[in-house]
């Protein structure tokens, strides 16, 4: 049933097409997982339970990147976003397994990496990891790749920030440019 979800979700978006080359053969698939973070000059991620910065190009970015794809997430994570994100299976990470009441069916409650990671090779999709800072200290060592967004912006007061290391063993691959003077760098574990 998950693999429908994915297959579903990935043939409704425009990210997997034959125009932009990342279309998913599912015969010689290996689901890889992946860490996605918008950080600003000091590492900071979140202030106050929210994301402090809002940036169009840079959720665009994020939307065509996961769009088709699992994306993993903590409960406060969950709690921030208005609704599922469209088009992706959410993965919540919840011990208590209590949720926001949701009848969507793209949302799973998860209740340890454990469980996703057990869960992985039945997806015919790639794991965004995607927050908050538990989350992403949790699953640092499964990363293989990061994509990470450098916000050009020192957030006073931020209160979430990402793990002083998280780069480490990574290299980078390649960057772009987005509007408003984003800067993406693809990083691959060495």
């Amino acid at each position: 049933m998950l693999r429908w979800r994915c297959e579903r979700a990935r043939a409704a978006s425009k990210c997997c097409s034959k125009k932009s080359g990342s279309q998913i053969n599912d015969y010689n698939f290996m689901s890889l997982i992946i860490g996605i973070v918008a950080v600003d000059r000091n590492g900071a991620i979140g202030k106050d339970g929210a994301i402090p910065w809002h940036y169009s190009a840079d959720m665009k970015f994020f939307r065509e990147q996961t769009t088709g794809h699992a994306c993993v997430m903590g409960r406060r994570t969950w709690a921030s976003l208005k609704r599922p994100l469209k088009e992706r299976l959410n993965i919540v990470l919840s011990r208590s397994g209590a949720l926001a009441a949701t009848e969507a069916e793209n949302v799973v409650s998860l209740p340890d990496k454990r469980s996703v990671l057990a869960l992985a090779p039945y997806l015919s999709c790639h794991l965004y990891i995607i927050g908050g800072e538990q989350i992403y200290k949790t699953f640092q060592p499964e990363i293989e790749r990061w994509i990470v967004t450098q916000i050009p912006l020192s957030i006073d007061g931020a209160d979430t920030f990402m793990p002083a290391n998280y780069l480490q063993n990574f290299a980078p691959q390649r960057s772009l440019t987005l509007a408003d003077e984003l800067q993406v760098t693809f990083y691959e574990r060495t």
